[in-house]
């Protein structure tokens, strides 16, 4: 399953708050075999969802949407949903009824696009929050808050599928470039995919779809490179 992350908010370009929500997601994805194949951060600007959305969909199997839901001016993200899909924002029966159970809200607390979902969308509640998701088509709504968005996520992971892929790591006390010609044999000889990360030695990322041979490709690279740590942290 081949996704799109699309991240709404000015606050993200501009450096304000870091986009943690796209990094959670591709590893979430990950780990249930999804690919993230494109992570995009657009402005609180209703033409610009809309188009980022509609080419999203258009080339993904998914698109999840992160940010800008709520009732403030700068929430635009359902709007451009919509538009995206072609269909039209109506208040959504179900999302009022929950809102008002939630804590005693309805739509005339507050504005009433907070309970608009685009026509025909499925709601997702907010177990961390008041704003509503939602999915429609093949896009997925969700809020910006982080501990909203992940407990949104929770509601609906299971429709993101993949083939499972086993992870081997090891930290290697070489520079990358010294190591470009074994990394290369290494996929040479093993069905794997080889990813290498510079910092505090060289973090080197063995996937496979196999477990073996991402544990047999671990082996080979340790017995040929100078290893740091063969237990190399997850992060």
């Amino acid at each position: 399953m081949r996704i799109a992350i699309v991240s709404v908010g000015d606050e993200l370009l501009v450096g304000d708050t870091v986009n943690t929500n796209a990094a959670w997601l591709g590893e979430r994805l990950d780990a249930r075999g999804a690919t993230v194949e494109r992570v995009t951060t657009v402005p609180d600007r209703l033409a610009d969802i809309a188009q980022v959305v509609n080419e999203s969909l258009a080339a993904y199997d998914a698109v999840v949407v992160t940010g800008g839901l709520g009732p403030t001016h700068d929430d635009v993200t359902m709007e451009g949903v919509a538009a995206a899909v072609g269909r039209s924002l109506e208040p959504h029966a179900e999302a009022s009824a929950w809102l008002a159970d939630r804590g005693g809200y309805s739509a005339d607390d507050g504005d009433p696009r907070t309970v608009e979902l685009p026509a025909g969308a499925r709601f997702l509640p907010n177990d961390e929050g008041v704003a509503p998701g939602a999915v429609v088509e093949s896009v997925y709504v969700l809020p910006g808050v982080p501990a909203e968005m992940k407990a949104m996520f929770g509601r609906v992971e299971n429709e993101f599928t993949g083939t499972e892929t086993y992870v081997e790591r090891v930290l290697v006390d070489e520079p990358e470039s010294a190591l470009a010609d074994r990394l290369a044999d290494l996929q040479r000889r093993f069905d794997v995919t080889v990813g290498s990360h510079p910092g505090d030695g060289v973090r080197v990322k063995i996937s496979a779809a196999d477990a073996g041979a991402a544990k047999d490709a671990a082996g080979w690279l340790r017995e040929h490179a100078n290893v740091i740590d063969v237990d190399a942290a997850d992060d």
